[in-house]
Protein backbone atom coordinates (compact mmCIF):
# COMPACT_ATOMS: atom_id res chain seq x y z
CA UNK A 1 0.00 0.00 0.00
CA UNK A 2 1.30 3.44 -0.60
CA UNK A 3 1.55 5.63 2.59
CA UNK A 4 0.07 9.17 0.72
CA UNK A 5 2.46 11.90 0.85
CA UNK A 6 -0.97 14.66 2.00
CA UNK A 7 -1.58 14.99 5.85
CA UNK A 8 -5.08 16.12 4.60
CA UNK A 9 -7.77 15.53 1.91
CA UNK A 10 -7.67 18.21 -1.36
CA UNK A 11 -3.76 18.87 -0.05
CA UNK A 12 -3.10 17.28 -3.84
CA UNK A 13 -4.63 16.30 -6.16
CA UNK A 14 -3.12 14.08 -9.40
CA UNK A 15 -4.66 14.61 -12.31
CA UNK A 16 -4.59 13.68 -15.94
CA UNK A 17 -6.65 13.94 -19.25
CA UNK A 18 -6.64 10.52 -21.32
CA UNK A 19 -8.11 10.34 -25.36
CA UNK A 20 -9.27 10.28 -27.89
CA UNK A 21 -10.75 7.01 -27.17
CA UNK A 22 -11.54 4.85 -30.36
CA UNK A 23 -15.00 4.76 -29.43
CA UNK A 24 -17.14 7.43 -28.14
CA UNK A 25 -19.23 7.17 -25.32
CA UNK A 26 -23.41 7.29 -25.36
CA UNK A 27 -22.62 10.90 -25.12
CA UNK A 28 -20.19 10.79 -27.55
CA UNK A 29 -17.43 11.82 -25.40
CA UNK A 30 -14.20 10.99 -26.12
CA UNK A 31 -11.78 11.74 -23.04
CA UNK A 32 -11.08 11.11 -20.10
CA UNK A 33 -9.75 13.47 -16.91
CA UNK A 34 -9.19 11.22 -14.04
CA UNK A 35 -8.28 12.86 -10.43
CA UNK A 36 -6.92 11.56 -7.37
CA UNK A 37 -6.92 12.38 -3.80
CA UNK A 38 -3.25 12.37 -2.88
CA UNK A 39 -4.12 11.71 0.90
CA UNK A 40 -7.36 9.23 0.28
CA UNK A 41 -6.99 7.97 -3.28
CA UNK A 42 -10.35 8.36 -4.25
CA UNK A 43 -10.76 8.85 -7.26
CA UNK A 44 -13.11 10.93 -9.71
CA UNK A 45 -13.73 10.09 -13.78
CA UNK A 46 -14.86 13.12 -15.75
CA UNK A 47 -15.60 12.71 -19.29
CA UNK A 48 -15.06 15.08 -22.19
CA UNK A 49 -16.11 15.76 -25.62
CA UNK A 50 -12.68 17.22 -26.45
CA UNK A 51 -9.66 18.93 -24.44
CA UNK A 52 -11.20 22.26 -24.96
CA UNK A 53 -13.82 21.42 -22.28
CA UNK A 54 -10.88 20.77 -19.48
CA UNK A 55 -10.88 24.11 -17.94
CA UNK A 56 -14.64 24.90 -18.08
CA UNK A 57 -14.81 20.96 -16.30
CA UNK A 58 -12.09 21.41 -13.83
CA UNK A 59 -13.52 24.74 -12.69
CA UNK A 60 -16.61 23.04 -12.15
CA UNK A 61 -15.49 19.89 -10.27
CA UNK A 62 -13.42 22.47 -7.79
CA UNK A 63 -16.09 24.15 -7.04
CA UNK A 64 -18.14 21.30 -6.32
CA UNK A 65 -15.42 19.10 -4.29
CA UNK A 66 -14.29 22.32 -2.29
CA UNK A 67 -17.97 23.25 -1.32
CA UNK A 68 -18.82 19.92 -0.28
CA UNK A 69 -15.75 18.70 1.69
CA UNK A 70 -15.28 22.38 2.95
CA UNK A 71 -11.92 21.80 2.26
CA UNK A 72 -9.22 23.87 -0.61
CA UNK A 73 -7.25 21.85 -2.95
CA UNK A 74 -3.95 23.52 -2.62
CA UNK A 75 -1.33 21.55 -5.50
CA UNK A 76 -2.78 19.73 -9.01
CA UNK A 77 -0.14 17.70 -10.09
CA UNK A 78 -0.47 16.99 -13.72
CA UNK A 79 1.91 15.30 -16.55
CA UNK A 80 3.21 17.90 -18.87
CA UNK A 81 0.43 17.86 -21.51
CA UNK A 82 -0.18 20.71 -23.54
CA UNK A 83 -4.10 20.41 -22.49
CA UNK A 84 -2.57 21.90 -18.92
CA UNK A 85 0.73 23.81 -20.20
CA UNK A 86 -0.78 26.81 -21.52
CA UNK A 87 -1.54 30.30 -20.45
CA UNK A 88 -5.50 30.02 -19.69
CA UNK A 89 -4.68 26.81 -17.29
CA UNK A 90 -1.57 29.39 -15.84
CA UNK A 91 -4.11 32.03 -15.14
CA UNK A 92 -6.84 29.90 -13.81
CA UNK A 93 -4.34 28.37 -10.80
CA UNK A 94 -3.02 31.70 -10.11
CA UNK A 95 -5.89 32.96 -9.88
CA UNK A 96 -7.49 30.28 -7.57
CA UNK A 97 -4.63 30.19 -5.32
CA UNK A 98 -3.29 26.97 -6.17
CA UNK A 99 0.39 25.74 -7.27
CA UNK A 100 0.87 23.96 -10.58
CA UNK A 101 3.05 20.81 -10.48
CA UNK A 102 4.20 19.09 -13.16
CA UNK A 103 5.23 15.07 -12.79
CA UNK A 104 8.66 14.17 -14.46
CA UNK A 105 8.94 12.21 -18.03
CA UNK A 106 7.60 8.35 -17.36
CA UNK A 107 6.95 9.01 -13.59
CA UNK A 108 3.46 7.41 -12.24
CA UNK A 109 1.34 10.22 -11.09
Amino acid sequence: MTVPSSKRRLNLLHMDLSGPMQLASINRKKYILVIVDDYSMYTWTLFLRSKDETLEMLNDFLTMIQRNLQALVIIIRTDRGTEFLNKTFNAFFKEEGIEHQTSTARSPE
